[in-house]
């Protein structure tokens, strides 16, 4: 009779087709689903103490989309993120990475942070993410150390690291690399650092490199590393997520608030409630607004702040980013005709227009890969920036890409800086070439009267100052329509130092602006023709 149960038992407990069918599955999807394994597997500690399961919140949730996304198309993940504060982000990815190394056969993290602090706060939570993985999960581990979590049976580690070395990654071959507020990494060694970092990680499927980071200014790799992914230029897919993507971000509203036309305007625009808006006060009135910004943004532009006091309006340009038409086609110069082609120096944002007319103003550079744009700008009658030329050229041809520009643009009048290397386009383009509807100044010299022609605009000390001033009003009165967001984003970074002098913000550009601001400064403004009525005349007479 014993025997007989315990037969009976066996056969009650063995796991039928289906079950092992289910637990397959279920162990599938522990392996390539991260969202459900973060709140399977993995363990945070919670802002009151607590020890929970990761579950994932709407800022991670929107960085899980992405990363989902791109492993769909590409089968690896390249992301930028730009983030507010304590959004939850490095949690996110500390627990991709263990997710990953832990699973897989010779797969090897980096994690790289901008603080020995941040470092080891990192490798805690990786270390608590490994404790508290369920047996049947957790690999067996080699050694543990301070800094690094080997898996022996699997051939796989988890290494952090805190940059400013001069070996970081160099040497190595890695799979999955983090590099944690990159916006802070010390400039002497940042570039190093990072050339390093994505030359140890091939181009393969199931490889990872997440950056994260708030904003730092308007130069450095993490500006440069952002701008090319909003581009599409470099394989990174750029994350944003607005502070008000976390719902803690909430602060309690008393009873005499009222809210202010600015924040009625936040409130329709980005669907913002009185708590969240209380929140935003509190945080302006300990730190500032521009502080603000940068750390809890609600677009990408105004997380990077300028160092010096900005030229123009960043607020109307912000908007202004929103709005700007797309290119509608791009052209280059084959010979002597405009062709197709998607990579192009002429991006057209309107189709042309035989019965128009056009100015065009050029910034000369020396064309030299890495330094200093060459670009022209194209604007019609009605002061519409209709399109754009930006491209490394030397000077001498330079002249021929604005003599075949002109003459698409129906002799457009071209005024061109002759500073510098602008005196040789110049030159070419008025004398050798001569193109007939060219700017000149007149110079008189003051003891024999006598008249010289100049080629091209001098910008000196005080002209420089009276066409940036010219173009700060148009802008100001909304006279001009800016489609180019290069010259948008270039705008936002020109900044007044201390000193008093008008530039780009270190390691951004200028030539956008100074192209434009030429040829605002020649153009005669945007006019509509007036109808009149056959009354108008009976009255007049």
């Amino acid at each position: 009779m014993t025997v007989a149960t315990s037969s009976n038992n066996k056969k009650k407990n063995k796991p039928t087709m289906a079950t092992k069918e289910q637990l397959a599955e279920v162990r599938k999807r522990l392996y390539e689903d991260f969202s459900f394994y973060a709140n399977g597997a993995l363990k945070i500690r919670t802002k009151t103490g607590d020890i929970a399961p990761l579950k994932l919140k709407p800022a991670q949730k929107i960085l899980d989309d992405a990363v989902t996304d791109q492993l769909k198309t590409e089968g690896k993940v390249r992301v930028i993120i730009l983030k507010a504060r304590q959004q939850g982000l490095s949690t996110y990815v500390g627990g991709y990475l263990y997710f990953s190394v832990s699973q897989r056969k010779a797969a090897k993290a980096l994690v790289i942070t901008h603080h020995s602090d941040s470092t080891r706060a990192l490798f805690d939570m990786t270390k608590r993410y490994h404790e508290n993985c369920p047996e049947i999960l957790k690999p067996h581990t080699k050694y543990s150390s301070r800094r690094e979590l080997s898996f022996d049976v699997l051939d796989s580690s988890y290494v952090v690291a805190t940059a400013g070395g001069e070996a970081i990654g160099r040497g190595e071959t890695l799979t999955h690399v983090h590099a944690s507020e990159l916006a802070f990494w010390s400039k002497t060694t940042a570039a190093d650092n990072w050339n390093s970092l994505t030359q140890a990680v091939p181009n393969t499927k199931g490889t990872a490199i997440f950056v994260e980071s708030t904003a730092n200014g308007v130069s450095g790799i993490f500006y440069e590393l952002w701008k090319g992914a909003v581009e599409g230029t470099n394989g990174f897919v750029p994350v944003f997520i607005p502070w008000f993507a976390d719902p803690e971000y909430r602060e309690t509203v008393p009873e005499n608030f009222e809210r202010t036309p600015e924040e009625e305007d936040l409130s329709s625009k980005y669907d913002l409630d009185d708590e969240q808006l209380m929140f935003r006060r509190r945080k302006i009135a300990q730190n500032g607004l521009d502080l603000f910004k940068q750390e809890y943004p609600s677009e990408p532009e105004e997380a990077f702040l300028t160092t010096g006091r900005p030229v123009f309006n960043p607020e109307q340009l912000q908007k202004t980013l929103t709005t700007a038409r797309d290119p509608v086609e791009r052209l280059a110069l084959e010979g002597d005709e405009w062709l197709n082609n998607l990579r192009g120096e002429l991006t057209l944002y309107r189709r042309h227009d035989p019965g128009e007319q056009y100015v065009v103003g050029a910034d000369v550079a020396m064309g030299v890969r890495g330094g200093d744009y060459s670009v022209a700008q194209v604007l019609d009658s009605k002061k519409r920036q209709v399109a754009t030329w930006r491209g490394h050229v030397h000077p001498d041809y330079y002249a021929t890409v604005l003599y075949h520009l002109g003459h698409f643009y129906n002799t457009a009048f071209i005024i061109v800086e002759n500073n510098g290397h602008g005196l040789l386009t110049c030159t070419r383009l008025a004398k050798d070439m001569a193109y007939p509807n060219f700017f000149t100044e007149v110079q008189v010299d003051k003891l024999t009267d006598k008249e010289t022609i100049k080629l091209g605009f001098s910008t000196t000390a005080k002209t420089k100052p009276l066409i940036i001033d010219e173009l700060r009003a148009s802008v100001r009165e909304d006279e001009v329509e800016l489609n180019d967001k290069t010259t948008i984003r270039e705008m936002l970074t020109y900044v007044v130092t201390e000193s008093g002098s008008m530039e780009a913000e270190p390691g951004c550009y200028d030539d956008c602006v100074m192209s434009l601001a030429l040829a605002n400064h020649v153009h005669e403004g945007a006019w509509e023709p007036i109808e009149s009525a056959d009354d108008y005349y009976i009255e007049m007479v």
